[in-house]
């Protein structure tokens, strides 16, 4: 059984698939862009902006879900240029308080929108 998630202060889906799908407590949520949620556009400010309104949209998902950061057991962010880590690693730390979700970070060579992150996560509702 499956619930789907919709969120209101979220981007709407890029394509044929949901911004996140909640079974047996757990919720998958996917990929978020630095996209403004009102304009469906990136954000301006380069990859610190981007990486911030990404996670800011990933909050606002997990909370229609009734869920909260803190209830994420894995992130993956996707990044166009690794060169970009140590700012999203500082921005990402930003948006946890002590223990952290387990993590993967992945180059990869392009995201939707010319992105340059993109972050998705899997939660668990308590």
């Amino acid at each position: 059984m499956k619930n789907i998630i919709r969120s209101e202060k979220a981007p709407k889906a890029l394509g044929p698939y949901s911004v996140a799908v909640e079974s047996n407590g757990f919720v998958f949520c996917s990929g978020q862009l630095g996209l403004n949620p009102e304009t469906g556009e990136l954000v301006d400010g380069g990859v610190e902006q981007q990486a911030i309104q990404a996670l800011t949209n990933l909050k606002f998902v997990l909370e229609s879900a009734g869920c909260d950061m803190a209830n994420i057991l894995k992130t993956t962010i996707f990044l166009v240029d690794m060169k970009d880590f140590p700012v999203v690693n500082t921005v990402y730390g930003s948006y946890f308080s002590g223990d952290f979700p387990a993590r993967s970070t992945i180059a990869v060579a392009s995201l939707p929108k010319a992105g340059l992150i993109e972050i998705e996560a899997v939660a668990v509702k308590k």
